[in-house]
């Protein structure tokens, strides 16, 4: 349908006189809240940014199923940014000036976040975002909120339990080696395990760090063994943990433990590929169908999204992204429910002063929007036979192993028990 610019003078003149016979009946005339954002859905971040929405899209049935908010319909929109951040700001601009939206979130990932702050900032908007690491820290924006569990010291967060795991072995390892990617957030986490292997009186004997263009690891690996650490933390991008994890089984490096912050090991697909090479690593989580972790409506999303996901080209099981996804639409959806409004300074103030019941668990923003306590899992892979994807399904062939509150098991140490 074609609409001329006499047309929609003539809507809205329309639409103003029945807003003045009607009074406040506007609220309810239909018209949807509209929320914008931009999502990796091709690109090297499209894994993830796909797998959350399809998340938010469940949120989005969902809320409309049970009436919308404040009387209407919940629409949202968004626009593939390539897993290029140079993309973000002509995204969030239109987003704003063309597509009018209500709201706006933010997009998956560090890189993708910090392009849009300097629009958000400029527009006062509120801006809920997801799994970026300390964002905020240089802007200081008091309306950015960070939907993402590494709490107010992020750096160390993404290794604490490991080391706090290997500290109460007995005995203690005494040695650390520490190798990262030349990325920020490789670089960040390597700073908090620095820090973290100081806390420890943990002696480093190897400290470095590798390209990003990096295909063949096994130098890399013959390196760190030279040193003979007890432990060894890599802080690596999907395919840098795939390599590692590889030349470690081919090579035969036994330290005590290693793993820590390998991003790419929670995704169902590496999971299968690797197999029982994953045995004994300890490495971060976010979220695991373990007891302690049945938060509510935890499951219903779940079985949601794994009914769907084949369909829609997703990771078969969604652990990972899936409830931060759709926690992160709860945030706004409650703090726009107990405001009765959609104005961003009413729903700043309402989120930075309350806590939310999330399928991700409660949730509690503090300093600089981060949430006020961590709460970073480390689990193991123990068990894990072939390559079938099933067995990832239960938790049969991963443990949380740290933090106490959410364990479900005890860490096999040293790494050697596990692999055999």
């Amino acid at each position: 349908m074609r609409f001329t610019l006499t047309s929609a003078l003539a809507a809205a003149a329309v639409v103003a006189a029945l807003a003045g016979l009607a009074g406040g009946a506007a609220a309810q005339s239909g018209e949807p809240i509209k929320i914008g954002f931009s999502m990796a859905m091709t690109g090297g971040l499209a894994a993830n940014g796909k797998s959350a929405l399809l998340a938010q899209k469940i949120w989005e049935e969902d809320v409309n199923t049970k009436g919308g908010l404040l009387g209407r319909p919940v629409k949202l929109i968004y626009y593939d940014d390539q897993s290029n951040p140079s993309t973000v700001p002509g995204i969030y601009t239109k987003l704003l000036d063309v597509d009018k939206v209500d709201l706006i979130i933010g997009p998956y990932a560090t890189a993708q976040m910090a392009p849009a702050m300097p629009i958000v900032i400029q527009r006062n908007k509120v801006f809920v975002t997801l799994l970026g690491l300390a964002v905020n820290e240089e802007f200081k924006y008091p309306n950015y909120f960070a939907m993402i569990p590494s709490g107010p010291n992020a750096k160390p967060a993404f290794t604490k339990g490991f080391f706090d795991l290997a500290a109460a072995q007995n005995p203690k390892p005494q040695t650390v080696a520490i190798v990262a990617a030349d990325q920020e957030f490789s670089r960040n986490a390597s700073d908090g395990a620095r820090e973290n292997a100081k806390t420890a009186g943990l002696k480093v004997v190897y400290d470095r760090t590798y390209p990003p263009t990096t295909t063949d690891f096994a130098p890399i690996v013959r390196a760190i063994q030279a040193t003979n650490p007890d432990l060894l933390v890599i802080c690596s991008y999907p395919p840098d943990s795939v390599g590692m994890v590889r030349a470690i089984n081919e090579i035969g490096f036994k330290p005590k433990m290693m793993g820590g912050c390998m991003v790419g090991l929670q995704a169902t697909a590496l999971k299968a590929q690797l197999g029982p090479m994953l045995n004994g690593f300890v490495n971060y989580d976010f979220w695991l169908p373990v007891p302690k972790m049945q938060f509510a409506g935890v499951n219903e999303l779940i079985k949601k999204y794994q009914a769907r996901a084949a369909a829609e080209g997703v990771d078969a099981l969604g652990y990972y992204m899936a409830p931060f996804g759709y926690a992160q639409l709860q945030v706004l959806q409650q703090a726009i429910e107990a405001t009765k409004s959609i104005e961003d300074k009413k729903l700043a103030d309402y989120i930075r002063a309350n806590t939310f019941k999330t399928v991700a668990g409660d949730v509690k923003f503090g300093k600089d929007g981060e949430w006020a306590q961590s709460r970073m899992l480390q689990i193991q892979f123990h068990a894990v036979k072939g390559n079938d994807v099933e067995q990832f399904r239960a938790m049969n062939t991963q443990t949380v192993v740290a933090p106490d509150e959410y364990k479900s098991g005890n860490v096999i140490y040293p790494y050697e028990k596990a692999k055999n």
